[in-house]
Order: C-alpha cells, then structure tokens, then sequence
C-alpha cells in the first residue's frame, strides 16, 4: 500500500474532524448569542413597560414615593447596563423592587381595581415568566457550549481556535434574599 495514500486520508480525516468542530463551536456560540438576545429583548419589553406602570401608580401611593424612586432607580440601571453579568445583577434588582411594588400595592384596592394597574401588572408577570424562561435557555445554551469546549479534543482546537468559555446568568447572593416590604 502506498504511504502517501495513508498519509492523505489521516490528514484529510484530521482537516475534516476540525471543520466539523469548528462549525459545531461556531453553531453553539451562535446560539449562546442568540439566548442572551432574547433575554435582552424581554428585558427592554419590562424596562419600556416600568415608566407607564410608575405613573399609574404615582396617583395612588403618595405616601410609597420610597418604593417608586427605587423601582426608577433600578429601570435607570437596567438601562445602563454593559455585560451580561451587570445586566443580570441588574435584572435581578429590579425584579426585586417590583416585586415591592406589587406587594404594596396590596394596600391600595382602587389601585388594584385600576384597569391601566391590572394591564400593566398582568404584562410585566408575563414579561418576567419570559424573562426565566430566556435565563434557563441562555443557561442551558452556555451549558452545551462550554462543554462542548472543554472536552478532550476539543479544548485543544478550542484553545487554538480562540474559543472560550461562556458566563452562565446566574444571581448574586444578595439577589436570592427575599424581599422585605414593610408597610
């Protein structure tokens, strides 16, 4: 048998190995891109919904300014966020202070029987399934990728491929706390 003949097919099956895992890293990256861009997108839905709730409920809670100026305060944040992890950490803020707001709102039942308070409530609860929805997605997303990376061979040609590991979105210690709503 010829050698060269040998030679060519253990290279070309090498070469063929790592297109083939190169476009599986290109595909998974891309998806992992993808998930983040849902959660973004329902997380600009929630902050485009939060100024429209706030002046709803302004009328009625006069005595809560507290718990308005931090829901503000944390939309501001939201908005002002760069990586995936400031975005989760304020994601997670303001999750938090409208779970306040709800909760506060239980003292107010004209508020509650507002029609425009009960529209908006019932889109954010929506918005915020969406967005755990989107989490778990972009989680499972970043999961198979980094897998994927670390495995034998593959870290190899990941490394020389300039692949690298991805963050889960994950919640601070702060952020798992339960809210307090004093009243």
């Amino acid at each position: 048998m010829n050698w060269g003949l040998i030679i060519g097919i253990i290279a070309a099956v090498v070469v063929l190995g790592i297109i083939i895992l190169y476009n599986s890293l290109v595909r998974l990256k891309n998806q992992v891109k993808n998930s983040w861009a849902q959660i973004d997108v329902q997380l600009k839905r929630r902050s485009d919904l939060i100024p429209n709730l706030v002046e709803t409920v302004k009328g009625y809670m006069k005595h809560e300014k507290q718990v308005l100026e931090n829901v503000t305060k944390a939309r501001a944040g939201m908005m002002q966020a760069g990586s995936i992890e400031e975005k989760a950490h304020a994601s997670n803020m303001l999750a938090n202070t409208l779970k306040s707001l709800f909760a506060v709102s239980e003292n107010y039942p004209d508020l509650k029987a507002n029609q425009n308070f009960m529209q908006l409530q019932e889109e954010i609860t929506g918005t915020e399934n969406k967005i755990a929805y989107a989490r778990q997605h972009y989680n499972d997303m970043v999961m198979l990728f980094n897998t994927k990376i670390e495995k034998f061979p593959n870290n190899v040609f990941a490394g020389i491929l300039h692949f690298t590991q991805e963050s889960l979105f994950e919640a601070t210690a702060e952020e798992k706390k339960n809210v307090k709503v004093a009243f």
